[in-house]
This record gives C-alpha cells, sequence and structure tokens, in this order.
C-alpha cells in the first residue's frame, strides 16, 4: 500500500452510554492518537549511555468535532460522559486499518467561539489493560 493522507477516514464510531456503537465519523473534524510505551531507566554504573526496557503500554484519543444534536449522533454519545462511568469502545478505521479500544472519556468540552462555531473536544484513555493494537 502506498503512502497515504489522512482524507477518506472511514470509520470513527464510540459507544453511548448503553454500550451501542454510534457511528459519528462525520461529525469529527480532526482528532489525535497517541500509543505511547512506559520506559524504565535500568543503567548501571558500568554503562556510558542509557539502558531501558519498556513498562506498560497506553492509549489515548482526543476527537474534536461540529456540535450535533441529532439522536444517535455525537451530541448523545458524550452528554452522559460526566454521569456515566462506562468505558466506550471506541474504533477508528483509515486505509483498512483498525485500532480498537476500551476507553473511559474524561470531559466533554463545549466552545461557542467567538465568531459562532460550536465545536466539542473529548479525551478519552485506555480502560481495560489490553493493549492497543492497530490491525
Amino acid at each position: 500500500m502506498p503512502k497515504q493522507s489522512g482524507l477518506g477516514w472511514t470509520t470513527c464510531s464510540v459507544d453511548d452510554a448503553a454500550g451501542s456503537a454510534k457511528a459519528i465519523v462525520n461529525d469529527v473534524t480532526n482528532l489525535q492518537i497517541s500509543t505511547p510505551r512506559g520506559v524504565q531507566d535500568v543503567t548501571g554504573l558500568d554503562k556510558f549511555a542509557y539502558e531501558r526496557i519498556l513498562l506498560l503500554a497506553d492509549s489515548s484519543v482526543t476527537l474534536n468535532g461540529v456540535f450535533n444534536p441529532t439522536t444517535d449522533a455525537s451530541h448523545d454519545v458524550f452528554k452522559t460522559v460526566t454521569s456515566s462511568n462506562v468505558a466506550r469502545t471506541t474504533t477508528l478505521t483509515i486505509a483498512s486499518k483498525t485500532l480498537a479500544s476500551e476507553l473511559l472519556f474524561t470531559d466533554y468540552n463545549l466552545t461557542r467561539a467567538q465568531t459562532g462555531e460550536f465545536t466539542w473536544s473529548a479525551p478519552g484513555v485506555l480502560s481495560d489493560g489490553t493493549i492497543p493494537t492497530w490491525a
């Protein structure tokens, strides 16, 4: 497969509080995905350069979008972030590559800009201890 842009995103779905996946790809305008690993410095006194080992894997996502109060759209998905304590399956697909994770969304930040835009941001963090893997 050749190099590719981020255009033509095919899947961005997030479970609502009841556990039903909702396709919100049309409401999301941009996103950030991070899949870092922790590291431990294990450098001995006899070394002249760092020696490290990998630790736990993590994942976080920040979705940003345009307010959409339509049934089963982004507002329906995120409006319960502050009142529900459930992990939400989040599925992202581009170029036939999918990253699915169980995430806890920690905020649903709504912004009305001076120019009139009404947008939202929703950060999510890994919840279930399963290593996030692109498939």
